[in-house]
Formats: structure tokens, sequence, C-alpha cells
């Protein structure tokens, strides 16, 4: 519908619309004109019809649902357990109970970087000269000269010391090992303790592991880290041969240890 249209016709007055203007010359209109114009009027007619049916007869349109699902109140809650095709169920956590066996991986690193440096100069001198001296005669004590000459000592120290050091170490042990739930305490805790020892002809490892650990820190697997062990003591010893090509001797020991020179 044309409104700008509908507007102007409106606003203009009948007489100009058949005359033209007011102070120009009267014109009649021909047939054509008088056509034209009741054409318009009943075009006017019908686009006001048109425009009251609109307003007062529409209904509320229906769009189509977006859903691929269907409608909300008759499908299967949108979770991923429903509807994912890659969707895998997690492992539900064993319960932990007292001579259970939880699996222990444990992965410790360590750093240590140590740098000294030490430069020490130490100079002494000394002249001592004895002019007098006393004699020890019964019980009585008498001046004794000194009739060879007077005793003189004269000596100088000139000590010098300078030493730089440098260490870094690299330590790293990586293993998994099955400990055995021994004690559960009353707020949750609970207390691991594992052996293990292996022996390969002559060759001898053995592992020893004591900790703490809470309930929540066991994973669904039933394994847990060291690092989330309280009061962890790990021991390692080994014995053989590869051993005994590396192992110190106890003078060596000895001598690391007190260091006489």
């Amino acid at each position: 519908m044309d409104f700008n249209r509908l507007h102007s016709v409106l606003r203009t007055p009948h007489s100009s619309r058949i005359s033209g203007a007011e102070d120009g010359p009267a014109r009649s209109p021909g047939i054509m004109g008088l056509f034209n114009m009741q054409f318009e009027i009943c075009n006017l007619q019908f686009e006001i019809i048109f425009l009251v049916l609109a307003v007062f007869t529409s209904a509320p349109a229906w769009g189509q649902s977006s859903s691929l699902f269907g409608p909300s109140n008759a499908r299967r809650p949108m979770t991923l357990e429903n509807y994912s095709w890659t969707y895998l169920k997690p492992v539900e956590p064993q319960p932990i109970r007292l001579h259970s066996l939880v699996t222990v991986m444990v992965n410790e690193m360590s750093v240590f970087i140590s740098e000294g440096q030490m430069d020490r100069k130490k100079k002494a001198h000394g002249d001592l000269k004895l002019p007098d001296w006393i004699l020890l005669k019964g019980f009585s004590v008498i001046p004794d000269p000194q009739s060879k000459g007077e005793p003189h000592v004269r000596g100088e120290v000139d000590n010098k010391m300078r030493s730089q050091a440098n260490l870094e170490t690299r330590d790293e042990l990586k293993f998994k090992m099955a400990c055995e739930v021994v004690d559960i305490r009353p707020n949750g805790v609970m207390v691991l303790e594992g052996r293990r020892t292996i022996m390969n002809n002559d060759e001898v490892w053995e592992y020893t592991l004591t900790g703490e650990i809470e309930s929540r820190d066991i994973l669904p697997d039933n394994t847990v880290r060291s690092e989330n062990i309280s009061n962890l003591r790990l021991f390692k010893r080994e014995k053989g041969h590869v051993r005994d090509g590396y192992r110190r001797g106890w003078m060596l020991q000895w001598l690391d240890r007190y260091q006489p020179f």
C-alpha cells in the first residue's frame, strides 16, 4: 500500500483536485479526467478497507520449531549420556577399606646446584725477648740474670688459601608400587605401607615405602601420586656387582667424612 499517495490525496481539497488552483482560470475537466479521479477514489476506498481488515482480523503467526529433537515435553533430557556418540561413562571409584591395595606412582626428581668461593689470607709476625728470669732454689725464688745473653725468639707466618667449588646434582626416581592400607584414622586419613624386592641373579633391588594419604587423593583407577603422600618415607637399596663397582670403601668413607687432609 502506498501510504504517501494516500496521505497526499486525503490532504488535497476536493475543489483543487477538480479545477486546480483557486486563483487560476476555471477549466472544466474532460471525460478522461473524471474517469481517472473516480478510479483513484475507488482505489483509496479499497486500500482503507484492506487496512482495517488487516488490523482487526489478523491472527497470530506460527513458526517452525528450531529443535531437531522434537518438542521439549516429548524428548529425553539434553545430556551427553543420552545424545553424545562419543560419551564414555566415567569409572566409578572403588571403596577403600582396611587392607585394600593401592598403586603408588612414584615420580621424585630433585636438582641441587651450589657454588662456593673462598679467598683467605693470614699474616703474623712475632719478636720475643726474655731479659729477666727467676731461679727456684729450695723454697725460695731468687733472680737469675741471663749471663749468657738474653733469649730471643723471632717468627713470621704468612698463610694464603684460595678455593673454589661447584656442585650440581640431579636425581630422579620413577617406578610403580602396590601398597597396603594398614590403618584408617578417625578423620579418614589412610596409612600406606609397601615393600618390594627384585632379584636378578646376584643383583638385588629393595624398595620400601610408607606414608599417609587422604581418600580424596586416590584416583578412580585406584592409583595415587607420590607427591600427594604426607610423611613419605622411601628407601631404595641395591646389592650386587653393579653396586660393588661404584661403592666406596670404608677408608674412603672415613676420609670423606672427617677430611683429615
